[in-house]
């Protein structure tokens, strides 16, 4: 089992403490750091509480940070710039350093108008949003003994709950909610992640302020979304939000997949929001944003085009006519309500645009073949492919083969060197027009088929095609 107290990060936020109590302040650390350590995982960050305040805490550091002053909130960085070790870089290593406090009103959802800072560590539990988050830990006592349960400061019955793996929200929940909209997700997530329940009360009060979740930004709900997609847990994260009334509020084209019914034969498992869960199912904890965006979104505009079987025409089946091409521009759409970057959005876009091509891999020519192969990121169409099958019909024969062809084509095949080039079209003395893209695409498939293997071949085989160039531009451009 890994021990916390020999990292460069833990060594560090337990001098921070120390110093703080030499200077006769209280301080511990607070949050998630310590609901980890109790859960067995190594904390990521190490997050300090104190009753000192910023401007004692900066007295007491050379270098600090004020990231959220207002709100008792400084980043502390070690005296000798320390840095860990983090898959061979250096992370620079800053320790949250915050003052004991209670909240005043909550008018816009998201944060306190005002703060008063408090010297109780109790009070300032009481203000956090979760048991499991409102646990306090005396590191020194920990870092001497060894004793994490010796360590522990609980005053909101955190290790309960942990134990009985339960997400459960401070004091009174619909408080809890009106002061951070935010908190709505996180409970998902949290849920979702560590595989709890919602205390009954709490997602009670998560239902009723379900609406109230269009406060929080949408750079916040895409960061929410994506760390919910990508932990690992994504088929539970979005039933919770589905069972919260969240999901209709964040993502409604995602609620218009239930009850979508898809032709047996090609997807006995059921509906289109069944299917869709299936692939969240198997994103593991770690995917890339774009795959996991591109699992939920890549039959979304299936709801818009879905067509009944025909009841005169025998045998015939539902039908999704254009849902590829729809669901690009629903997918537009979304990726831009969320704000996600250009390059996300790009490579999710065309994970939905591409995921039906896998169906022609069999019958494509070489040279079509060769250009799906360069699609960016192409490992990422591969796997979507793979867990759609996997989530429907469950035949992997196209996706082995494209598997297969891929791994063994290198890259100078996918994309070579041109043999022909505009340059080369112009030298000979075709004039620069519309005929030039389709000669250059001509060319090109003649080179990806290996039907040409040089420069001399493939202008004979333009000439025959196309016919010769213009010979009062040939004549103009070699007297040139």
């Amino acid at each position: 089992m890994f021990d916390s107290t020999h990292s460069t990060r833990f060594q560090a936020a337990l001098e921070i403490v120390r110093r703080l109590r030499t200077a006769g302040h209280e301080a511990y650390f607070a949050g998630g750091c310590v609901r980890d350590l109790l859960l067995g995982i190594d904390p990521k960050d190490f997050d300090v509480a104190t009753s000192a305040t910023p401007r004692q805490v900066a007295a007491l550091f050379p270098r600090t940070q004020a990231v959220g002053a207002h709100f008792g909130v400084m980043l502390v960085l070690p005296d000798d710039g320390g840095a860990e070790e983090n898959g061979g870089a250096k992370e620079q290593i800053a320790v949250e350093v915050a003052t004991f406090r209670h909240d005043g009103a909550y008018t816009d959802g998201r944060r306190p108008e005002s703060v008063r800072y408090s010297k109780s560590a109790r009070e300032d539990v009481r203000r956090r949003d979760f048991t499991i988050n409102g646990m306090l830990l005396d590191p020194v006592t920990y870092a001497e003994t060894g004793d994490l349960d010796a360590a522990v400061l609980d005053y909101v019955e955190g290790r309960q709950d942990l134990a009985a793996g339960v997400i459960r929200a401070i004091g009174t929940p619909s408080k809890r909610f009106a002061e951070d909209k935010l908190r709505l997700l996180r409970a998902v997530r949290f849920a979702a992640r560590f595989e709890f329940a919602i205390d009954p009360a709490t997602q009670a009060a998560m239902r009723a302020a379900a609406e109230s979740v269009e406060q929080v930004s949408c750079e916040r709900i895409r960061e929410e979304l994506t760390r919910m997609l990508t932990e690992g847990h994504a088929r539970r994260a979005f039933e919770l939000l589905d069972a919260c009334g969240l999901l209709l509020q964040i993502l409604p084209e995602a609620v218009r997949l239930q009850g979508v019914e898809q032709p047996p034969q090609f997807h006995p498992e059921g509906d289109v929001w069944v299917h869709t869960l299936l692939l969240l199912e198997k994103l593991p904890a770690g995917v890339s944003t774009t795959l996991a965006w591109g699992a939920l979104l890549h039959d979304i505009g299936k709801p818009a085009t879905y067509q009944p079987p025909d009841p005169e025409v025998p045998g015939d089946r539902i039908r999704f006519n254009g849902h590829v091409e729809v669901g690009v521009r629903m997918a537009e759409v979304i990726l831009e309500r969320l704000r996600f970057s250009r390059e996300d959005t790009d490579q999710i876009v065309a994970l939905v645009k591409n995921h039906m091509r896998f169906g022609d891999v069999l019958s494509m020519k070489e040279s079509t073949l060769k250009r799906f192969f360069r699609l960016d990121r192409f490992e990422e169409h591969l796997e979507l492919h793979r867990i759609d099958c996997l989530s429907s019909h469950g035949n992997l024969q196209l996706y082995a083969f494209a598997k297969e062809r891929y791994a063994s084509s290198p890259p100078e095949q996918i994309r070579p060197r041109l043999l022909v080039t505009g340059r080369d079209l112009i030298a000979a003395g075709y004039r620069p027009g519309t005929q030039f893209k389709a000669m250059l695409e001509a060319a090109e498939d003649a080179q990806l088929e290996n039907l040409v293997t040089n420069r001399t071949e493939a202008m004979k085989m333009l000439r025959e095609r196309f016919g010769g160039p213009p010979q009062a531009f040939s004549t103009l451009t070699t007297s040139a």
